[in-house]
């Protein structure tokens, strides 16, 4: 029989998820997950996977950031650039923590845009190491959407508010030759006994392969907010090339820098 290889830490709160899903519910700070007082989150978050990568952009492109949660080690940070309020907060990997956090921020915090800013797998030939990819819909092979009780398959989007900001940005930024606007999958799993069967989805012209934009548009849309994943091409799963551990963490500067341009228009 063949084994699926899941961390057990994925599964519980996989299953704590489930259990626990506010719906309609509003809340107030602080929450389960976020120490900070209401108010100490700007309109527009940054949220890389990484912790260390949310300080790296707080210290480096933020002006008098601030340490407004540290809860389990989840950096979250609020300062400014270019003069515009923006916050950055770590999700951890996977669709149950983005779930989790960023459920928390749209209906506790007022939070009205996330952008995801991460790193993602190319599985499209004409798709280079640190292109960026701008993530307009996420399919998936979770479960997350049966927490909304919906009579069928939902599609995960990004928010088209945020998605023409991007396109704008980038063109001033010129970088449309490294921009690529499309389709990705959200995974529930890194590691699988069909490492070949994400390949299978550039057959419909997915680009690439992360792990956590599906939950995040879902809860973006039940909570009428805004979303988007920009992530940069770490891994390309068919030409076999992969960036460096220190690549991954510290070389995204030209994808923050997109998102960070976005946020300030979207004020």
């Amino acid at each position: 029989m063949q084994k699926l290889y899941i961390p057990i830490f994925f599964l519980i709160l996989s299953s704590s998820l489930c259990l626990k899903f506010p719906g309609d519910q509003k809340f107030e700070p602080p929450t389960p997950h976020i120490n900070a007082p209401k108010g100490a989150f700007a309109k527009t978050v940054l949220m890389p996977g990484d912790p260390k990568r949310a300080r790296y952009i707080a210290e480096k492109f933020l002006q008098d950031a601030k340490l407004v949660n540290d809860v389990r080690g989840v950096q979250g940070y609020t300062g400014y650039y270019k003069g515009v309020k923006v916050s950055v907060m770590a999700s951890g990997m996977g669709m149950p923590t983005m779930g989790i956090y960023s459920y928390e921020l749209f209906n506790a915090y007022d939070v009205e845009n996330i952008i995801r800013v991460g790193s993602i797998g190319a599985i499209n030939e004409n798709i280079q190491l640190k292109d960026i990819i701008v993530g307009m819909s996420a399919s998936t092979n979770s479960n997350y959407g049966s927490n909304f009780n919906l009579n069928g398959i939902i599609s995960g989007a990004g928010s088209y508010k945020i998605i023409k900001t991007v396109d704008k940005v980038v063109e001033k930024m010129g970088l449309q030759n490294k921009a690529k606007f499309g389709q990705i999958l959200s995974s529930d799993t890194f590691y699988t006994d069909e490492p070949g069967n994400d390949l299978n989805w550039a057959k419909m012209g997915v680009m690439g392969v992360e792990m956590e934009g599906y939950s995040l548009y879902l809860n973006a849309a039940r909570a009428g907010k805004n979303a988007l994943v920009l992530a940069t091409v770490s891994d390309h799963l068919i030409k076999k090339q992969y960036l460096s551990a220190d690549e991954r963490q510290f070389s995204f500067d030209e994808m923050i820098t997109v998102a960070l341009e976005t946020a300030c228009n979207l004020e």
